[in-house]
């Protein structure tokens, strides 16, 4: 496989940009990146097709236009279709699953999704100025992407319950004493550390990179692919629900 051959759709987009790395980019910047059912069905195409390449060591997971994803995007979930709440599941599978490293760069936005989607990357930085934000409360929903399970392990209790049931929007130096994040860069800094990471990570010996990753995931495996898939069944009921329906209506409203 080539990189002629990796995923180039509207909303993501793949490049080489040194030698072993791929950078994969959301690209919705006029919905701040908003994760629609076409996107996440990119990502998970992306990831896929970066594991089965022995010429990709690491990826670099960020968003266009200095914004990483304010989320699942509300009008696809307004919809509450079966189709996109598994598509994100699939994703949040992909991601939780990949052998070979993840390094998320995070600019401006970081809500939702995009903020659980952390808890599974490899190594994560962020810019002063990025904002996070689990809103899944608010909007009628539970959490997602097994956070209910991480977050208390990488937190504290405490830390997790704040985040997850309050759903108040933090900076990139919570973001960090959570441990969503490894460090904070200067503002538009995240992308170029994220990069100097992965390159040092596609430089090292990618069957010992691998085998790393999987013995300190082995353990919590289970445990994480249980939790995501609980989350989703309830993640499906409560989009059904009066307080969700209500919850995105008001929010569409001020749109």
């Amino acid at each position: 496989m080539t990189m002629q051959d990796l995923p180039r759709t509207e909303t993501v987009l793949t490049e080489a940009v040194a030698p072993g790395v791929l950078q994969i980019t959301m690209n919705r910047p006029d919905r701040r990146n908003a994760l629609d059912r076409a996107t996440y069905a990119g990502l998970i195409a992306a990831i896929a097709q970066a594991e089965a390449d022995a010429g990709i060591r690491a990826m670099v997971l960020t968003g266009a236009a200095g914004c990483f994803t304010s989320g699942n995007d509300i009008k696809d979930f307004a919809a509450a279709s079966t189709n996109g709440p598994r598509v994100a599941i699939e994703f949040l599978t992909a991601i939780s699953t990949a052998r070979k490293p993840v390094v998320a760069a995070v600019e401006g936005f970081a809500v939702g999704i995009g903020t659980t989607m952390l808890m599974h990357c490899d190594l994560a930085y962020a810019g002063r100025s990025a904002s996070f934000r689990l809103p899944f409360v608010a909007l009628g929903l539970c959490p997602e992407g097994g956070s209910s399970h991480l977050l208390p392990l990488i937190a504290g209790t405490k830390r997790a319950a704040e985040l997850l049931m309050l759903g108040e929007a933090f900076g990139a130096e919570v973001a960090s004493d959570a441990g969503f994040i490894n460090a904070v860069t200067p503002e538009g800094g995240a992308l170029a550390l994220a990069l100097e990471k992965a390159r040092a990570l596609a430089a090292l010996p990618p069957q010992s990179v691998m085998l790393t990753k999987d013995l300190m995931k082995h353990s919590q495996a289970g445990a994480i692919a249980k939790a995501i898939e609980t989350e989703a069944h309830l993640f499906g009921e409560r989009l059904l629900s009066d307080e969700a329906k209500a919850a995105f209506a008001a929010f569409l409203m001020k749109r």
